[in-house]
């Protein structure tokens, strides 16, 4: 269609090529299907998430980076679409071809709540060190704070695929060495520099914490959200891995077990640097799902009223009912939940990660995120 209105001359032709691409039966259109993907795949994926990179949490398989985020009611409404049309459909955060981990874009996501003291820092550090070319300096530096701590080995790889993915300063066929040279100079300096160093250090720890809230968050509403959850290996604790092949590393899997091992035998693990939270979120509501089964049928928005209740993300999937937090920054700048609460029904409750009861029909959202900033509700 689009074809056809800038060059109406064509018409004729396209009329023919559609007709052929609109028969299941014609080789044309069999043949036609194998190949767009792959171009759409290179075109899009490969090469212009490497050149616009106003927001690299965004520019991720399957996703428009012009699209910032959505609304509750629009998550609400995409979810009682999903259960009512393809309830058996995966719901996954990370895969084999993850452009950057789940993580990563949890801590990114911080920077959209924090834009000028982004702004100012990555100001100074594109002038500290340079970069011919400025949106893959923006692309490597949003990176670096995203998954940092990170070795320089994984990082200057990860510099030169993105550059060569990109094809502005240099590309696969042709690489230009002076430009690699000067990229790798650049990231050598993150690392070489003591004072850079110590600013990004303390730039990635100052966003940690809410990034940690954003991956809790966004791993319990992909488990329990209408769908199948995938859980990408290694993907149980943080996953601060880019693209492939960093994302295909051996995974430590007796770690896991002895953290495990650990929350079996009752930890409540605090949100730290292990990730341990982050298996109790898995593990537990992995478990919910094998075994109670009928909890996870329907879906229903629960609302928050109160001070703050737009950082509440609530549902209720039939007896089981998931809370996580939104926008921890803006929240802290709030001064917490203060009366925030849910109306749920008058039924006794019982938290999952933290084996507390609750009962009532009205529940204060400061108790219930008192230890996690999320929370998963049965019904007794």
């Amino acid at each position: 269609a689009e074809a056809t209105r800038r060059r109406p001359q064509l018409i004729p032709v396209l009329d023919q090529v559609t007709a052929r691409l609109r028969n299941p039966a014609d080789e044309l259109a069999v043949r036609f299907q194998q190949f767009t993907g792959a171009v759409m795949a290179k075109g899009v994926e490969d090469n212009a998430f490497y050149r616009w990179t106003r927001f690299v949490a965004r520019n991720e398989v399957g996703n428009d980076p012009a699209k910032f985020g959505v609304t509750i009611d629009e998550f609400h409404h995409y979810a009682e679409q999903r259960q009512a049309e393809w309830p058996d459909t995966m719901t996954s955060l990370a895969t084999h071809d993850t452009k950057r981990g789940e993580d990563v874009r949890a801590r990114l996501a911080v920077l959209a709540e924090l834009p000028g003291d982004w702004t100012s820092v990555v100001r100074r550090w594109v002038r500290f060190a340079p970069l011919p070319d400025p949106a893959l300096a923006h692309l490597l530096w949003q990176v670096t704070v995203g998954a940092w701590p990170i070795s320089r080995e994984r990082l200057q790889a990860y510099a030169v695929k993105a550059a060569r993915e990109a094809g502005t300063g240099t590309n696969w066929l042709t690489p230009d060495e002076g430009f690699e040279t000067t990229l790798r100079e650049m990231v050598d300096r993150i690392y070489d520099d003591p004072d850079l160093h110590r600013e990004v250090t303390d730039f990635a720890s100052s966003i940690a914490a809410p990034g940690w809230s954003n991956s809790l968050g966004q791993k319990l509403v992909q488990l329990t959200m209408p769908g199948v959850p995938d859980v990408y290996q290694g993907t149980e604790l943080w996953d601060h891995s880019l693209v492939d092949p960093d994302n295909r590393r051996p995974v430590d899997f007796p770690a896991r077990r002895e953290l495990l091992g650990r929350l079996d035998d009752g930890w409540l693990p605090p949100v730290d640097e292990t990730g341990a939270a982050k298996l109790l979120v898995t593990s537990r509501v992995l478990r919910l799902r094998r075994q109670r089964p009928e909890l996870f049928t329907g879906y229903r928005p629960v609302f928050a009223d109160g001070r703050v209740p737009e950082h509440v993300l609530a549902f209720d999937r039939g007896g089981v009912v998931a809370i996580a937090t939104r926008l921890p920054v803006g929240l802290s700048r709030h001064g917490g939940w203060g009366d925030t609460t849910l109306s749920l029904d008058g039924h006794s409750w019982t938290e999952v990660f933290t084996n507390t009861s609750y009962g009532g029909n009205r529940l204060t959202v400061a108790e219930l995120l008192h230890t996690y900033p999320v929370a998963l509700l049965v019904k007794e």
